[in-house]
């Protein structure tokens, strides 16, 4: 991906540990991951050739629990993305209060480019070489951008075989069928949503008549847009990697999704074409970069005109560019809080699995509420007591709950 994403990470890591006055040797810990598997395996492809690809894993912390984290297919994926990503995981699983410490995985791969067959075969080759490290009670991975219920499917069934028994609570994100929970699929977009709900509050204010922006269309950013829109937000604009629609009166979310329709393709009176670059400039009250990574720097951040931004992408906004937001006053809810709804709702999916004891939908969102209104809290607490960003806050606060893990555990004094 563009940019330096470990560097970003190491910056907001630093900065954290700085604010709560933590001497080097107390966290250093941190700017390594415990383990990387980097490895090449083979696919034979439909037509006889055999094509060879490259898989990661990396494991950033498993101070608070067995490490959690998502896979990734992507030709763009490379061994700095999925270190940033495992660490991003760590923060994220500290400060969503789970007890998970952070991994993530991925191949370099289009899968837009293979058959479904071969989309199975190289899920099961990336699983083989990966299970010497994942399993219920010391890795569990997820989807991740381009990876699917499906695809978590073939690696719980790969995995079982490898193992000799039936083993769900491997992975996290499965369909219903093979013990999914109900409510994962949109749990990522409701924790934007909540996120959104528990920061107006802090305004006094109620989500009703916000315009909104989302970058990115996909799993997340659909169902944000959808689950705002539903909340009383008018959502301006919608871009996927295509490009997008704006609308200054507000799109019809619902048709839009209901049409099947890439957003880019979408017709309707008053619906204009808008760039993802043009998207993140809009003058809105909420901009929900939803994409990938880096999507604002310093070359952008001072045209962005948003009073509240939720990332519901993994680093959407790079170092440089968070101190010109911040001079801004603009309120950015981090991604390790923004978009933390997946890895919770992935965790009620493992004690589900664990227990063999299934939760029904209003229960699971219920309690995702919950753990997004105690997380927001005790940040912007944080970030308040200190006067910090919320990023800052969100970061001391993780940074906190894993240095008082390796203390209690011994590994640091």
């Amino acid at each position: 991906m563009a940019g330096n994403t470990y560097a970003n990470m190491l910056a907001a890591l630093e900065n954290a540990a700085a604010k709560l006055g933590l001497k080097e040797d107390e966290y250093s810990f941190l700017r390594s991951p415990e383990c990387e598997i980097k490895g090449s395996f083979p696919v034979k492809m439909d037509d006889g050739h055999v094509e060879i690809f490259e898989g990661y894993r990396v494991q950033h912390s498993s101070m608070r629990g067995p490490c959690k984290g998502g896979i990734r297919f992507h030709p763009d994926t490379d061994e700095d993305e999925v270190k940033s990503l495992a660490a991003w995981m760590s923060f994220k699983c500290a400060v969503a209060n789970i007890p998970y410490g952070g991994g993530k995985g991925g191949v370099t791969v289009d899968p837009r480019k293979l058959s479904k067959g071969e989309l199975e075969r190289l899920t099961r080759a990336y699983t083989k070489l990966i299970s010497p490290v994942i399993g219920p009670n010391n890795d569990i991975p997820a989807p991740d951008v381009n990876t699917t219920a499906q695809i978590m499917g073939w690696i719980m069934d790969e995995y079982s075989k490898l193992t000799g028994k039936f083993t769900p609570a491997v992975v996290t994100g499965k369909p219903l069928a093979i013990g999914g929970s109900k409510g994962r699929p949109a749990a990522t977009g409701m924790g934007i949503l909540f996120n959104a709900r528990e920061i107006y509050k802090r305004f006094g204010k109620s989500l009703k008549g916000a315009s909104v922006a989302v970058q990115g269309f996909g799993n997340v950013g659909s169902i944000a847009a959808e689950l705002l829109y539903n909340d009383g937000c008018k959502i301006v604009a919608v871009t996927s990697s295509q490009g997008g629609v704006y609308c200054a009166e507000g799109l019809d979310i619902p048709a839009i999704i209901a049409s099947g329709l890439k957003p880019s393709e979408y017709k309707a009176d008053g619906v204009t074409a808008i760039s993802n670059e043009a998207l993140l400039e809009l003058d809105v009250d909420i901009l929900v970069p939803s994409a990938l990574e880096n999507a604002v720097t310093e070359k952008n951040a001072d045209n962005i005109k948003a009073k509240v931004i939720l990332e519901g992408a993994n680093g959407p906004i790079n170092h440089a560019a968070d101190a010109v937001l911040d001079s801004k006053n603009i309120y950015v809810v981090p991604d390790i809080l923004a978009n933390a709804g997946g890895v919770i709702v992935s965790y009620f999916e493992w004690v589900q699995n664990l227990q063999n004891y299934y939760w029904s939908e209003e229960e699971v969102n219920s309690k995702l509420e919950k753990q997004i209104e105690d997380a927001f809290k005790t940040v912007w607490d944080t970030a308040l007591a200190n006067n910090t960003s919320l990023r800052t806050g969100a970061y001391m606060v993780a940074v906190s709950r894993i240095v008082e893990a390796a203390k209690l555990r011994g590994y640091i004094g």
